[in-house]
């Protein structure tokens, strides 16, 4: 499964482009969309990876809750492809599937903590335009994961945003990785996680 791009995916080469398409194929099992989209202007490609990959070795927050932050960003702004990535990484990551599918509709869904929810609220909060992030909200957070976390937490949504948003604005749609791992799919969104931000 393929996505329809706005903006036609370009030739990877180069040595460069070489290594990306073999870690790409070897972590994913083919080169995501995205890859060959922003393969049209490296510097910028070479940024998102640099801060993906400093991003990733941030260790004061649960990877479980930026896990479903990131879940609940894609779900609200409607980036298919970062909801399959996401529960693909989740699985291949061990963490708890059943949570991850139950995002799109975490407000109906019984499967999470108080935490959980305050930090899928959070991540829908920060999203919405204008942010609706609340003192109460920021508050329970702040006692339950400390600063060091809360101030990851806030900068992984903020990263979430950037990559759902780009996905989305090129047109980017799922590849279908979850599929490719017999994962069970995704909850429907709710009418309230799916509205507009």
């Amino acid at each position: 499964m393929t996505s329809t791009a706005r903006i036609d995916k370009a030739e990877i080469t180069g040595v460069y482009g070489a290594l990306a398409t073999r870690f790409s194929k070897k972590q994913f099992g083919e080169v995501p969309d995205p890859l060959g989209v922003m393969w049209h202007n490296r510097p910028v490609l070479k940024a998102y990876f640099a801060l993906g990959g400093k991003a990733e070795k941030w260790g004061a927050c649960d990877p479980s809750l930026k896990s479903f932050a990131h879940l609940a960003v894609a779900s609200l702004v409607g980036c298919s492809w970062c909801l399959d990535l996401g529960y693909f990484r989740a699985h291949n990551e061990k963490l708890d599937l059943d949570k991850a599918r139950e995002v799109p509709r975490w407000r109906e869904s019984g499967a999470f903590t108080p935490l959980e929810r305050d930090v899928l609220e959070y991540a829908e909060a920060m999203t919405r335009t204008p942010p609706t992030v609340t003192d109460e909200l920021s508050a329970r957070l702040l006692t339950a994961l400390g600063a060091p976390a809360m101030v990851e937490l806030t900068a992984y949504v903020a990263l979430a945003n950037l990559w759902t948003r780009t996905n989305t604005a090129f047109g980017i749609e799922s590849q279908g990785f979850a599929a490719a791992c017999d994962l069970r799919p995704l909850a429907e969104p709710s009418g309230v996680a799916s509205s507009a931000p």
